[in-house]
């Protein structure tokens, strides 16, 4: 990385200089498949436009993402130049070798982290956290959040009805427990002569889809992983008595409040949900909202989004992913290459524009930005109270302990939110001794 580092800073052949060195060359890009993967395509027509550098792109769908990338760095596989990767995934990239760390390459093309969202500089880019070690750029910035039929809730005879019954107007929620009388409202009601229900939720079981749902719960509940950041100690944080309250209540949620048969059912299936007319309110992540808005059905004037609602705390599960240079690349220059263009103030701009979720300041912090979308208010909210998963080495291991124990209590109805917790810090505390931090 140093030799890279002194070669760069040597280097005249970057953004605007570099067509002529760089002419059949190609980069490829690894990402997942969704909609923001389609914006970024349409982005790096520019990179290549100003490069003569050519963008290859290996899109992987959700539920196979994890295990098909994480199986390719494992193997020090050469197939992507780039990666977009989750951020569980910084703590396993630094230690085990397989992003280039970026600080000297940062700090010769004057890239400043100060210029980027701090909880996103926090979540996707450091390792150990918090430190200023950087594995990866801000790309995409994400959080689970809500959406809505905006036109039923405000139909006059719901929201006679709805008063009626809870006192309060129909409108999006101000807490879970509003979130779940509003789905309670809805659950078996016929609208339009068509049965609907009540929410989509996340409960999957193979990747990591019933996990990202329930903190939503479990974070506005106040749930932490740790006593004390780094300590490892769980026993009375992950098992708390506020854990437990959140849990019941997702369960409850799910066993009041959704779609028949919905026992396995992640992104897709929420949207499916929705675009359907099934249901009243759907969880799902920003990444989504801008194709949502834009659906000929169910977007326009039909749908509303708002922010995770809070309970003891305002908090919302984290998404998004840093773009990462692959240590087994032969082509790392041009792979930094991209990172710089990508950087700019005016790419990020025309990302965010194109449906991509930019996390630079100077988008976010422009007076126009909470004004550009209907849900752009909602994403700045959330990106300031975001909680994150284990971004441990180990986290595939820690993430299928939790979505077993979640699933298991939730779903197939095994024992007791308290028995779940408390199982789920026996299989940490195994994980962590395993790997040496206990």
């Amino acid at each position: 990385m140093r030799r890279m580092g002194l070669a760069l800073l040597g280097s005249t052949a970057l953004i605007g200089g570099l067509g002529s060195a760089a002419e059949a060359e190609e980069l490829t890009l690894c990402w997942a498949a969704w909609d923001p993967a389609n914006a970024l395509v349409e982005l790096s027509k520019d990179f290549t436009a100003e490069t003569g550098v050519d963008m290859k792109f290996e899109f992987v769908p959700w539920p196979n993402f994890a295990d098909r990338m994480l199986n390719e760095l494992n193997s020090g596989g050469q197939l992507c130049d780039l990666m977009i990767g989750d951020s569980q995934w910084i703590g396993g990239g630094a230690e085990n070798g397989h992003y280039v760390k970026l600080n000297d390459f940062f700090e010769a093309e004057g890239i400043s982290m100060d210029d980027f969202a701090p909880a996103t500089v926090y979540a996707y880019s450091t390792w150990p956290k918090g430190t200023p070690n950087y594995y990866a750029l801000p790309a995409m910035g994400d959080a689970n959040a809500w959406f809505y039929r905006r036109d039923w809730f405000e139909r006059p005879e719901l929201q006679e009805e709805f008063q009626a019954q809870y006192g309060r107007e129909l409108a999006p929620p101000g807490t879970q427990l509003e979130l779940l009388d509003i789905a309670e409202f809805f659950q078996g009601r016929e609208i339009d002569g068509k049965t609907v229900y009540g929410a989509a939720i996340f409960t999957e079981r193979g990747s990591e889809g019933i996990t990202m749902g329930a903190t939503g719960a479990l974070y506005a509940w106040g749930f932490k992983y740790e006593n004390e950041p780094g300590s490892y100690d769980m026993e009375g944080a992950v098992n708390s008595p506020e854990a437990v309250e959140a849990l019941e209540f997702y369960k409850t949620l799910y066993e009041c409040c959704t779609p028949p048969g919905y026992t396995d059912s992640y992104m897709q299936e929420s949207l499916d949900a929705f675009k359907s007319g099934q249901v009243a309110m759907a969880m799902n992540w920003f990444a989504f909202f801008p194709g949502l808005y834009k659906d000929p059905v169910v977007g326009g004037d039909k749908i509303g989004f708002f922010v995770n609602p809070g309970q003891n705390v305002e908090a919302s599960t984290l998404g998004g992913q840093g773009i990462s240079v692959i240590s087994y690349s032969d082509k790392q220059d041009l792979a930094l290459d991209y990172i710089k263009w990508f950087a700019q103030p005016e790419v990020q701009q025309k990302w965010w524009s194109l449906g991509g979720y930019s996390c630079h300041n100077d988008v976010l912090n422009d007076p126009s930005f909470p004004d550009s979308q209907p849900f752009a208010a909602d994403f700045l909210e959330a990106m300031g109270n975001v909680q994150d998963f284990w971004q441990e080495p180990t986290y595939a291991e820690l993430l299928l302990a939790m979505q077993k124990r979640l699933h298991d209590y939730i779903v197939a109805d095994q024992g007791t939110a308290q028995e779940a917790l408390d199982l789920l810090i026996v299989d940490w505390t195994e994980t962590f001794e395993d790997d040496g931090k206990l």
